[in-house]
């Protein structure tokens, strides 16, 4: 891990990324850089979180285009969540057309499960 959390500066907007349990961090996964933002969808509504979560994560891969174009964005999300929302068709389209790329963790075991798509497979 490099920052945590990563600033996002773009000029009119200090993107203020640390927010609490959800955040933003750069890491390096062997030799690809990549920056991850935390969600944790605890809310009621997991469709308004996810609005929420694919409006930061395109105004982030902007700013991270910007300022370190090399480095790949990842939204973590929790695995039961990935598991009962994220595989629904309606996300699934979400997910392809807007080319989010994610991470599931185990709040259990407090580990990393699964990188969708692996980072080596990614093109920038």
């Amino acid at each position: 891990m490099t920052h945590d959390p990563y600033p996002l500066p773009t000029g009119s907007f200090d993107l203020a990324i640390d927010l609490g349990a959800e955040k933003v961090i750069a890491a390096y996964r062997g030799e690809q850089r990549i920056a991850i933002e935390i969600k944790s969808f605890l809310g009621p509504s997991k469709i308004s979180q996810f609005y929420g979560a694919l409006g930061q994560f395109i105004a982030y891969r902007t700013a991270l285009h910007t300022q370190d174009a090399a480095r790949i964005l990842y939204l973590a999300v929790p695995d039961d969540i990935y598991d009962r929302f994220f595989l629904t068709p309606f996300v699934q389209e979400l997910v392809t057309q807007n080319q989010l790329y994610l991470l599931t963790y185990s709040i259990k075991s407090e580990s990393l499960e699964k990188w969708i798509p692996l980072p080596n497979i990614v093109s920038k």
